[in-house]
């Protein structure tokens, strides 16, 4: 079940809401009463209520509003069970001078802004001597451990423990909890109505996360990045996922490179079936898989990673896409002994997608030429490779078949930037943008208008993401329907 939290000013605004929500067929809504500003009047807020309701009085401390005494916020507490609320939210540190009356069931709760304690479960075992229908714990997610722990008291507790962590990081426990026995979980009407970090709003628990479906079978697909706000992968993911009909999820996890080794010894506790690698994980992922392809075995990074039995599979899924959508525009047969031959490819950059393009068209034939603001490491790559590199002041008056841009100069937000220059371009050249947000940037918009081919990031991206999905489920993607969601969520869909 979903809870849903209303958190408004005036009393006709809170209703208006209510009634709204019991009309989508909400199950449950919280009132955080703490919000309105007036003398709160809960005959009035209800009475002819449509759905069940939590009445919450949230002090600052715990993350609220509430700007009057302490003893008058108890007060409504006990008015709100008096008036038959259907719940009523305590603090853990005043439970205690609220006692059980009528119908109205208990929520326990403790919040932490700073961290998740490591006393945990010594926390939990306090409150369920406070007379609790059910607990809630949020606390502050700094590690992405901290979900695991989250998710095993929800497991293992012995009172209905509905516990998750906010913030980023805290994501995926908000969606998964349901699947590790809460009761429910917390979400806001829609965007502009947050009420706690990392809260999500209906429409994603719904709509793109399928909460609802969400049972202790469901398996666990996910991207790991640090940073993974940003990331599209689960939304493309789970639209493929709801066509096929799969009980599965595909989720973002914030890890960090500290916390990876941490995060993949978890893995198979958290049912976790198969992984997309982004940055800055790519390389220091090898380590944790059992078998290598090709390709992953040449290029020394691998952005896909598999579970079976026991055993993590590792594939480069992003040098299958690009050499694809090149062979493609360039009309080349990628079945040839070297396709690319007597092409020149200079790329921007020396990063991890870099060195896969790099490795991938060397071996494919083309004369590839390597270049990055730092020449010490593209030149590193390059000897590494056995392909050239140039200097960065040059790369504009070094000549080329074919530009690559595998840098993040001009992803999302700093759009006004490019690797390449405005007038250096040849209209000769293809060039081909790897960043997929936005799909249209300076690079590509500089590069069209000199006359030049283009291929964008969302080529790549959506090629690539639909090859690992084959890999995680054994069945064929969507292409089209992977590109208009990407292209929806970076507004450029036509309707």
């Amino acid at each position: 079940m979903i809870c849903v939290s209303i958190g408004r000013g005036r009393h006709r605004m809170m209703i208006a809401e209510l009634e709204h929500l019991a009309s989508l067929g909400v199950g449950l809504v919280e009132l955080r009463l703490d919000y309105i500003r007036r003398p709160v009047n809960l005959g009035r807020l209800l009475e002819d209520r449509k759905c069940p309701v939590v009445a919450t009085v949230r002090p600052p401390s715990d993350g609220g509003k509430w700007m009057r005494t302490e003893e008058e916020r108890l007060t409504l507490l006990r008015t709100a069970i008096a008036n038959g609320a259907d719940y009523v939210d305590l603090e853990h540190d005043i439970a205690g001078k609220i006692p059980r009356y009528g119908k109205t069931k208990r929520i326990i709760s403790y919040h932490n802004f700073a961290e998740t304690p490591a006393n945990l479960e010594q926390i939990h075992q306090g409150m369920a001597k406070l007379d609790p229908d059910i607990i809630k714990i949020a606390t502050l997610a700094n590690n992405p451990l901290d979900n695991i722990r989250m998710l095993r008291l929800c497991r293992d507790a012995k009172v209905p423990t509905a516990a998750f962590c906010m913030g980023e990081m805290g994501v995926i426990s908000r969606i998964l909890c349901g699947k590790f026995g809460s009761p429910w979980t917390y979400a806001s009407l829609n965007e502009d109505r947050l009420l706690a970090p990392g809260q999500l709003t209906l429409q994603q628990l719904v709509e793109e996360f399928r909460y609802e479906q969400i049972t202790p079978r469901t398996g666990i697909y996910g991207v790991i990045a640090d940073p993974v706000a940003h990331s599209l992968s689960p939304r493309i993911h789970n639209a493929m996922i709801r066509k096929a009909g799969l009980d599965l999820i595909y989720l973002p996890f914030r890890v960090s490179a500290a916390n990876l080794d941490e995060f993949m010894a978890a893995c198979p506790g958290m049912d976790i079936r198969g992984l997309s690698v982004t940055i800055p994980h790519k390389e220091k992922i090898l380590k944790h898989i059992n078998v290598l392809d090709d390709s992953v075995a040449g290029i020394r990074a691998a952005n896909t990673v598999v579970f079976r039995d026991g055993v993590a599979f590792g594939y480069n899924t992003d040098l299958e896409a690009a050499l694809t959508v090149l062979a493609k525009k360039l009309e080349l047969d990628l079945t040839a002994p070297e396709p690319f031959a007597e092409r020149r490819v200079l790329i921007l950059g020396a990063g991890g997608i870099a060195r896969t393009l790099a490795w991938g068209l060397h071996r494919a034939g083309a004369f590839v030429t390597l270049t990055a603001r730092d020449y010490r490491k593209s030149e590193a790559l390059a000897n590494h490779l056995k392909v050239k590199s140039i200097d960065w002041p040059i790369r504009q008056n070094y000549p080329h078949d074919i530009l690559i841009n595998c840098t993040s100069c001009g992803m999302f937000p700093n759009l006004d930037e490019t690797p390449f220059e405005e007038g250096w371009f040849d209209k000769h050249t293809l060039v081909f943008e790897t960043i997929y947000n936005p799909e249209q940037t300076l690079l590509i918009k500089h590069a069209r208008a000199a006359g030049c081919d283009t291929l964008t990031g969302v080529d790549m991206f959506v090629h690539q993401a639909a090859r690992q999905f084959e890999l995680f489920t054994g069945q064929p993607a969507d292409l089209e329907l992977m590109r208009y969601e990407v292209k929806r969520a970076t507004s450029a869909a036509k309707y």
